[in-house]
């Protein structure tokens, strides 16, 4: 087995995050597989790379001697892709926006909006369950902008260049259920009336399944609980089969109702990130419009938002922050 600069990454990224989950997420791949390539990458080179402890994976000396050689190739690996995109993404009539984003019903009024302010320039999508994966893509090129959530409680780790601009302070999450579920006939939902049943959450997206755990540990349950996708967990939802936590911008589904949770136990902060401030000018606009518009769209998100004042909600603390000033 010869080593390639993707065993190197994968080297790198444990030894980064001292973690094989957390590397494993990092990198976009499934434990089990990055385990895998580690012991073959283990038998190539003829010895262990890392010891693995209780608290995680810590290089071997023959580990750091290899990641001494590894990072600048990495690195020098990176700088050669985003270099060699932003020269693709150049047209003789415009250039490219490179967008990335965690899940919104906002994202095609804010593409469409984007397309009609700037004719010239092709906005491309990149989607991730990872606020912090695309965070470090901006960082290093390889997005100009990144619309992401923070869940309360859970701080995503921001690198120090970026900044950013705030859409939404603390969006309220609200809880999908069936639509002849008990529950469903009230305006709002107390957890302790689904008590008795079975939650689905994606535990890959960042801080998601802790701040669940945590409001429910806080009301007294303990249900049980399924690990999967948001569209695996709607299907779900229409027959009976879970419950799950929503975005408020949900589209209403005849099978299915969306309701405010009782306090609102559980929040997401809605920000764009770009390595400058005209980044962040040029395209914040026409996502809060896109945003607002399918707030309205959604007929419990928008009675939740009649009783109270939405500037208060919906506009950053300040104009412009850098990562820095981002608690």
């Amino acid at each position: 087995m010869d080593l390639e600069v993707r065993h190197l990454r994968a080297l790198c990224a444990i030894a980064d995050t001292g973690s094989l989950h957390k590397a494993a997420r990092a990198l976009g791949v499934a434990q089990p597989t990055l385990s895998t390539q580690l012991r073959r990458i283990e038998q190539a080179v003829g010895g262990a790379l890392f010891t693995r402890e209780r608290t995680g994976c810590r290089p071997t000396p023959l580990g750091r001697a290899l990641l001494g050689r590894a990072r600048p190739l990495v690195a020098e690996m990176r700088a050669l892709v985003t270099d060699t995109r932003a020269a693709a993404g150049r047209t003789a009539d415009g250039t490219q926006l490179l967008i990335g984003s965690t899940a919104s019903r906002a994202l095609p009024g804010w593409l469409r909006r984007l397309r009609m302010r700037y004719p010239r320039t092709e906005p491309t999508l990149q989607m991730d369950v990872s606020p912090n994966a695309l965070l470090r893509m901006v960082a290093e090129g390889q997005l100009d902008v990144a619309f992401v959530h923070e869940v309360e409680g859970s701080p995503l780790r921001f690198p120090a260049e970026l900044r950013t601009r705030v859409l939404v302070e603390r969006e309220p999450q609200f809880v999908a259920l069936a639509a002849d579920h008990p529950a469903a006939a009230r305006r709002t939902v107390a957890l302790t009336e689904l008590a008795d049943d079975r939650w689905m959450v994606d535990s890959t997206v960042d801080g998601e399944w802790d701040a669940l755990s945590r409001v429910l540990r806080a009301a007294g349950l303990s249900p049980r609980v399924l690990h999967g996708d948001y569209l695996t967990a709607y299907t779900l939802v229409a027959d009976g089969e879970v419950v799950t936590v929503s975005q408020p911008t949900t589209r209403p589904r005849p099978d299915t109702a969306v309701r405010p949770l009782v306090g609102d136990p559980i929040g997401v902060r809605l920000f764009l990130a770009a390595r400058t401030e005209a980044e962040l000018e040029a395209v914040y606009d026409d996502l809060s419009d896109a945003y607002w518009e399918v707030a309205r769209e959604a007929p419990a998100y928008r009675e939740w938002l009649a009783g109270r004042d939405r500037p208060g909600i919906g506009r950053p603390r300040s104009p412009l922050a850098s990562a820095a000033d981002t608690p």
